[in-house]
């Protein structure tokens, strides 16, 4: 399966590094961050985890833009290339990805093209992404999404999603963590 993150980590790359190498940065630190607590989720969802946090993002591309919802369009994306459907779908609904669509009047679109997991998985998924700024520097969640906030302003569609996605958001967050910390009373010293 280590071709699976191999072959998203080139794809990601190919779509995002000089285009946007921001986003670029972002994703890196957000697919080297699901890498590490890959051990909150079952040992045969790993490499799925890994190879979404690198292809979260990709629907940002210039390349792939159709609806303007990242989330979506880089679902559509993967599924239209014949990516694995469960990352197409994670890909589809990262982050609470549902939220966003409703605020965008995608939100039955988004459902009745993607199934959405509610698994270790997307709650890791979601850790990765919302613990990792812009830049690929380490925030804790709830500094993440007042970045997002001051990033785009009080009046504007992603902030109003921030607000209603808020509480999930950091749920998933805290659930990963004491997946993490169970884990970690279970290993030997």
């Amino acid at each position: 399966m280590a071709a699976l993150v191999d072959a998203a980590r080139e794809v990601a790359r190919q779509l995002l590094e000089t285009p946007l190498p921001r986003r670029w940065s972002h994703v890196q630190a957000v697919a080297a961050k699901a890498d590490r607590i890959s051990v909150a989720v079952p040992v045969e969802d790993r490499d799925v985890l890994v190879a979404s946090a690198w292809l979260h993002d990709v629907g940002y591309s210039p390349d792939l833009v159709d609806t303007g919802f990242h989330s979506l369009d880089g679902g559509r994306w993967l599924r239209r290339k014949r990516y694995d459907e469960r990352i197409a779908a994670l890909v589809a609904h990262h982050s609470c990805a549902w939220l966003e669509a409703e605020e965008r009047g995608l939100g039955e679109v988004l459902a009745a093209e993607f199934s959405r997991e509610e698994t270790a998985v997307t709650d890791a998924l979601c850790f990765s992404d919302m613990t990792t700024g812009p830049d690929g520097q380490d925030f804790e969640v709830l500094e993440r999404l007042a970045e997002i906030r001051s990033r785009y302003g009080p009046d504007h569609l992603v902030t109003r999603f921030i607000g209603r996605a808020e509480p999930e958001m950091v749920a998933a967050v805290q659930r990963t963590q004491c997946r993490l910390a169970s884990n970690a009373q279970r290993q030997p010293i």
